[in-house]
């Protein structure tokens, strides 16, 4: 048990000790990415059983730059990606705009070379795209393939065909940075995709209609021995419609792709040599198919995944299925596994596992000998501290449907007549699932009951339940929510004294809307980030390419006026606690100003909280813990604890 002592907002508002893990290629070393001071990280290298420290390979402070994710080239080298946020005072227009950079790096930090293009200003704009590696070349040394945005420069006069400008393919050796060119200067390609053996298969090209963007990219495909692109796909990302390709199968001589099987997400396996046939995989008829599950130095597609009241996989490949069970049955208790990663013969494995009591903890698999060794728990602050269980409910709405969600109790406790939280999720494009969850844990532990309700406009469930989305649905996406505090009260389980709501981004649009369709339910609404007014909201995207698309996604007319809070601020009669960080690229940090102006001018309880220089995530320990310990005595003083 952890101690009287225990610092419970520091200890789950710590960010995971491990945020992104991979093995080399021999499978003998490991390099993950741990938090430092603020949003800086650092990537470590180790060796288990050789070395007796881990070694310092690249540092970042998290204010110029942030450190993301590292994947191995080389049995001694790694690829990272680096990102950042900038506001230049020339693109004021554009509010917050985001920069990213790969480099590569020794395991002891040595040789870093930048293998993006060079980034500032050019005489057409700005190039802050870093580039993606599409293809890590297992058989070769060190060396990558990857996407770069080339700018034209008119100092070069582009019309007389002497700079081209569009997304490249260079081949780059990470060490001397000498490069090929493997695919020529295209515009408006969003994505490319390889077979994992060097080879493009598959690029996608956004469809731009008057300089804007249309909502849908059209696929093509390369055959085995061919150099002419041929027609795949067309998949239309605001409605989710057609096929949306998503790895190459070497071997096959296919793609995995997703499309819709009676108004669900489904796999398909398409054929690449100009028949067209494609074959289903998988397809559930409750909820959709998601994600795949690859493995390797190729990303080798064995299975899918999908989550009912749990997430769920299915394998295609009967060895990692029938190795997949044996986890299972050595792991009982923490029953969330999935491979992380693998050497290149796949003979050694990272494995993570946990629960929803168990943040997890990374394992060593050698499945030679069939030796698993433990290498770190994701969240070591939290050992000793007792956790709650998540248990899969439904509750009925107004309308008598069936609202899915998920209950945590406190550890300890009759579990009735509870100080209660009602916790919608962001997005609206989301859903919560069963797992660790730091927020609800950190509230549980203080005694807090917290209902997560996938209200309709959540995705996952299909077309019908996601209906028009949280925002332009927002009388029903709301309506659930409402119920989702009533059914706490009606079974018991919430004090209405006592009932209060929280929720970030999407979720934080929710509470507030919340409190205005229902004044009296809950006495207390925290809000993170949250969006306030759907009209601004729209507004901020005005220059740029999507505008078109994110405005007719967020609605217009009287219903955009109703569904914001911030213009129905009087309505509001609960306190208000809210969260911003001024570096926030999602939800303008004016969106929180607005609602705490309109809530005071109204005589309301209001009071805003804001943390420079952080985004959306705010991924800073110190500030996560403040946020907790501060929405924990809000809550318990507008409840009268």
């Amino acid at each position: 048990m952890a101690s009287a002592e225990t610092d419970l907002a520091a200890a789950f508002g710590a960010r995971e000790q491990i945020q992104q893990i991979s093995m080399s290629p021999d499978g003998t070393r490991l390099a993950y990415v741990v938090p430092t001071k603020g949003q800086g990280a650092a990537l470590l290298t180790f060796a288990p059983g050789i070395d007796s420290e881990p070694k310092v390979a690249l540092v970042s402070d998290g204010e110029t730059d942030r450190l993301s994710g590292c994947n191995w080239i080389a049995n001694t080298r790694l690829v990272c990606d680096l990102w950042g946020l900038t506001r230049p005072p020339e693109l004021a227009n554009y509010g917050i705009i985001a920069f990213s950079r790969v480099v590569a790096v020794d395991i002891d930090g040595g040789n870093p070379k930048v293998l993006s293009k060079s980034t500032g200003a050019y005489s057409r704009g700005y190039n802050t795209d870093g580039g993606t590696v599409i293809d890590w070349l297992p058989e070769e040394d060190g060396a990558v393939l990857m996407t770069r945005t080339q700018m034209a420069d008119d100092r070069l006069g582009t019309r007389l065909g002497s700079s081209e400008a569009g997304t490249v393919v260079d081949r780059i050796d990470s060490r001397t940075l000498a490069s090929s060119r493997i695919e020529r200067a295209e515009e408006n390609v969003s994505r490319y995709l390889t077979d994992g053996h060097g080879h493009v298969r598959i690029k996608g090209i956004e469809l731009i209609e008057a300089n804007r963007n249309s909502g849908v990219i059209r696929y093509y495909y390369r055959p085995v021995d061919g150099k002419k692109w041929e027609q795949l796909s067309s998949y239309n990302y605001m409605d989710r419609t057609g096929f949306l390709p998503v790895a190459v199968d070497h071997e096959r001589n296919a793609v995995y792709g997703f499309d819709k099987e009676e108004g669900r997400s489904a796999l398909y396996r398409m054929a690449l040599d100009g028949s067209g046939s494609r074959e289903l995989l998988l397809a559930r008829p409750d909820v959709d198919v998601d994600d795949v599950i690859q493995i390797g130095r190729r990303n080798r597609v064995v299975g899918a995944t999908y989550a009912t009241d749990v997430r769920k996989s299915v394998y295609f490949d009967e060895k990692i299925a029938k190795l997949r069970d044996a986890l299972s049955k050595a792991l009982p208790d923490q029953p969330m596994v999935s491979i992380v990663d693998s050497s290149l013969d796949e003979n050694k494995l990272l494995i993570r596992a946990g629960s929803d009591k168990d943040p997890g903890v990374y394992y060593i698999l050698d499945r030679t000998t069939k030796q698993m060794a433990t290498f770190q728990p994701i969240r070591p602050q939290l050992e000793g501290v007792k956790l709650a269980e998540m248990r899969p409910v439904s509750f009925p709405s107004a309308d008598g449907t069936m609202i899915p969600a998920y209950l945590t109790l406190p550890a300890e406790g009759t579990g009735r007549n509870l100080p209660a939280i009602v916790m919608p999720h962001g997005g609206p494009g989301s859903r919560d699932e069963w797992g660790f969850d730091w927020m609800v844990q950190y509230y549980a532990a203080r005694g807090y009951a917290v209902l997560q309700p996938n209200f309709r406009g959540s995705t996952g469930y299909g077309d019908d339940w996601f209906q028009k989305n949280g925002f332009r649905s927002w009388p029903t996406a709301i309506g659930d929510v409402t119920d989702a505090g009533r059914w706490l009260v009606k079974q018991g389980i919430a004090a209405p004294s006592r009932l209060s709501i929280v929720g970030w981004s999407y979720g934080g649009y929710a509470a507030l809307q919340s409190a205005v369709v229902d004044p009296t339910l809950f006495k207390a609404v925290v809000a993170i980030a949250p969006v306030t007014d759907l009209p601004a909201l729209k507004e901020d995207g005005r220059w740029w390419t999507t505008y078109r698309l994110d405005a007719a996604y967020i609605g217009d007319g009287p219903q955009a006026i109703q569904g914001s809070p911030a213009r129905r601020a009087a309505s509001i009669k609960a306190p208000v606690l809210m969260f911003h960080g001024t570096m926030d690229r999602n939800v303008n940090v004016e969106q929180s100003k607005l609602m705490d102006a309109a809530l005071k001018a109204a005589g309301g309880n209001s009071r805003l909280v804001i943390f420079n220089n952080r985004d959306h995530y705010i991924e800073d320990n110190e500030m996560r813990a403040q946020m907790l310990r501060e929405s924990d005595a809000f809550m318990r003083k507008a409840s009268g604890m």
